[in-house]
Parts: structure tokens; sequence; C-alpha cells
């Protein structure tokens, strides 16, 4: 039998005004969901005002994914933290494929298959892609709604508090403490950025960052040549 878990989850955003309303719903279609925290990094639109009106715990830290991550986190009540992107949305069984996973006890945490709402015929194979970077380097991209035990993020002493990259840095600290586990269904999450700036250029961008990152660039650099590119 599946042991449910009370599930707080954690968005850091900035100017996600339009964004959030359909993230924050999807959210509370989770039955185990029992917060939701919002953590700001200076947002200039009405984010902070649609957040408080989505009954959201809401709190502001200055801006760096990481440490917005790192600091909704530590405010979590539950005993899985769920640490989501503002325009990934979660299907209502989410809580109940998380319970799944963490039946087993040496799974400290995990992240879901994912796909992109109205994507480019250039972005697809994005389930293939969860899966190479899931089965080969057991690790997840911040969109896919990476959840964790709350004791196990304590143990590794939080989410890492880097400007960039810090899904990949939450990863390998997470296996030095036990296992990851992909949890069986999907979340969707907004092609927006490849709109933005366009697909060859965000991929070729996020590939060149990513180089970087293994080959041991310092965080603060990486996030200065994300914004570059």
């Amino acid at each position: 039998m599946e042991t449910s878990h009370r599930i707080s989850v954690v968005i850091p955003t900035l100017n996600e005004a339009g964004a959030l309303p359909a993230t924050v719903a999807s959210a509370r279609r989770v039955p185990e969901v029992m917060e939701i925290i919002v953590v700001d990094g200076g947002s200039t639109d009405a984010t902070l005002t649609v957040a408080r009106e989505l009954g959201c715990r809401v709190f502001s830290h200055a801006r760096s994914r990481g440490g917005q991550l790192r600091a909704g986190a530590m405010l979590a009540r539950g005993d899985v933290v769920l640490l989501l992107h503002a325009d990934t949305w979660l299907p209502t069984d989410a809580g109940r494929a998380i319970a799944n996973c963490l039946r087993d006890a040496k799974v400290v945490g995990g992240g879901f298959w994912k796909i992109f709402r109205e994507p480019s015929w250039l972005m697809r194979g994005s389930r293939w892609r969860c899966a190479v970077r899931f089965y080969f380097g057991k690790r997840f991209m911040g969109d896919q709604a990476i959840f964790v035990r709350r004791a196990a993020l304590e143990k590794i002493g939080g989410v890492p508090d880097v400007p960039l990259m810090e899904e990949f840095e939450l990863c390998r600290r997470l296996r030095a403490v036990g296992r990851l586990a992909l949890a069986n269904v999907t979340v969707s999450t907004s092609a927006r950025r490849f709109t933005e700036r366009g697909v060859i250029r965000t991929y070729a961008r996020m590939w060149r960052v990513t180089l970087q990152y293994w080959l041991g660039t310092p965080p603060e650099k990486l996030a200065r040549l994300y914004e570059k590119c």
C-alpha cells in the first residue's frame, strides 16, 4: 500500500504574474499538497500581489533561483519538498506518483517525465531526453518538478545556493545519500523561453552552459555566460 506524504511546493518567481495562476491551480488539484510557498526574487510586476491572492505563503529573497529555492525549502512544513518552476504544471496524480517512488526507503527524491506545451517540431523528443538524463546521468532539469524528502534535504545542507545549475548540483548531492527515482507521470512546462529566443539558440545556450558546468566553471560565471548567450 502506498503511504501518502504531505507535500510543500516551493516556487521561485521573477515577474511571473501571468504564469503563476495556472501553475498554482495545478498544484492545488494535487490532494497531498499542503502548502505552496512563493519566493520572489524582486519582481517589478504584480507577482507578489497575485501570489498572495492565490493563498500562497509569500517571501522575498535576493535574485538567485538556487537561493530562492533554498529559502523556501527551509520554510517548508511538509515531509516532502517539491521544487516547481512558475510555468510548470503538475498532474493531479503527482502526489500518488511521489508516494509510489518513496515507498523505497533508499529513494531520497526524484523528478517527473516532462513535455512542452505547444512546442516547435524542433523540440520533439523531450521524453527521450528525460530518459537519457535520468538513466545515464541520474539527474533532472529544474522544470521536471524535482521532489525531495525534507529529511534528506536537511542532511545535505539544503538546496545549493547557486544562481544557475542548482538542479544538477542538488541531484549530485542527493546521490551521495540515497537513490533518485523517475516518477511515472508527466508534468508540462511552457515553451516560452524557446519561443522568445529561438529553439536552436536556446538549446545551444543550454548545452554550452551544461558543458561548462561539467568542466568546473563556477556557478556565478555560468550565470553570466547564460545571460550573454
